[in-house]
């Protein structure tokens, strides 16, 4: 049976967790330490590291030799933690185990000691869909909790969460992965793959991860299935349901041009290809962004993360067009997007949003 990228590649210590590293140092510094804190909340978007982090933290914390504040993997705890029958780290699924009975059974739980360990771990995930009721239930056993229990909370909306809960927990806030960090691990791990690659696949990957480890390799996944042991960038874009960049640009010039024709030729061109509009719109969005950047700051190339002949390209759209349309534009695009979910007919949505763009006059060129 295939496993999923994400599964085969989930990080084993906090050496491979990438785009964390104010929370590792942390988490690495209590091991190393002692200091174990006896609540931990892990909030953040879907595919940073929450769960990860949680398990190899369960993990280290009851490891008999730690390396570097990681569980070293061979010691008998360790091998005893992996094993099936391991039950000193539980993991509970919220969503569907989020009753005042299931958290009352867990408070009979934590009054035995740890069979292997030193800690047992208790790892509640998407922990704001408890009910109110079992929030309360919680909360006496989050007060006053035996010295053998750790828990971890981990939920993507920490709001929901009541603040007696929030008061009693060693908050961790994930942050989102950057695409210079996505795209650098997605490298590893085709090359561990053997799989053939060019630099304009990977990146369009990673961007379409938004941030998120486990959607850009799910991503990849989809890409490595159609592509298999080659990846192009033609096939990605296919995948992504995406536009080339030249694509993007021409439009994008077009707008600037108040070329209606063209414009209306382009956005044919690419409907025609069978490209998500949704997809379009936000390509568009970054598009415009960008040339803000360009237009903005003395250090856009490292901003950007983008080539030399892309900033090129970049910076001769943005001759002659004002960041105030520029942030119109977004903004319009923006709009549109929301929009599409709704629309009778997207195309002709996107080619009057793109033509309402072009007839505004350009109000200050800087």
């Amino acid at each position: 049976m295939h496993l999923a990228l994400y599964r085969r590649f989930r990080p084993q210590t906090f050496e491979e967790v990438i785009g964390q590293e104010h929370i590792v140092s942390t988490l690495v510094n209590q091991v190393k330490t002692g200091k174990i804190s006896h609540a931990y909340l892990f909030t953040g978007s879907r595919g940073t590291g929450k769960t990860s982090c949680a398990k190899i933290f369960a993990r280290a914390i009851n490891c008999l030799d730690p390396v570097n504040g990681s569980p070293c993997g061979k010691c008998g705890n360790c091998l005893a933690l992996k094993s099936s029958n391991n039950i000193d780290i539980f993991e509970i699924d919220a969503a569907s185990n989020n009753g005042v009975n299931e958290i009352r059974e867990l408070r009979e739980t934590v009054k035995y000691p740890p069979v292997n360990g030193k800690y047992k771990v208790y790892i509640i995930d998407e922990v704001h869909m408890l009910t109110d009721s079992a929030f309360n239930a919680l909360l006496k056993t989050l007060e006053e909790p035996p010295e053998h229990v750790v828990f971890i909370l981990a939920t993507t909306e920490v709001y929901k969460l009541p603040a007696t809960i929030l008061s009693r927990c060693m908050r961790f806030d994930f942050r989102l992965v950057s695409v210079a960090e996505l795209k650098s691990l997605l490298k590893k791990i085709f090359d561990n793959c053997q799989i053939r690659y060019d630099e304009q696949s990977v990146e369009a990957i990673a961007i379409a991860g938004d941030g998120s480890v486990r959607d850009m390799l799910s991503i990849a996944d989809c890409v490595v299935g159609y592509c298999q042991d080659n990846i192009t960038y033609e096939k990605t874009l296919k995948i992504l349901g995406a536009s080339d960049k030249s694509q993007i640009y021409n439009l994008v010039k077009f707008i600037k041009d108040k070329d209606f024709g063209n414009i209306l030729e382009a956005i044919n061109e690419i409907y025609e290809s069978g490209k998500n509009l949704t997809s379009l719109c936000k390509e568009l969005e970054v598009c415009f962004k960008n040339l803000i950047v360009i237009k903005s700051c003395n250090n856009y190339r490292q901003v950007l993360n983008v080539s030399e002949d892309e900033c090129h390209k970049l910076n001769e759209l943005a001759e002659g067009i004002s960041n105030e349309n520029l942030i119109s534009f977004m903004q319009k695009f923006s709009e549109v997007e929301l929009q599409l979910k709704y629309a009778i007919s997207p195309k002709t949505l996107i080619e009057l949003a793109c033509l309402e763009c072009a007839s505004i006059d350009n109000v200050k060129k800087n």
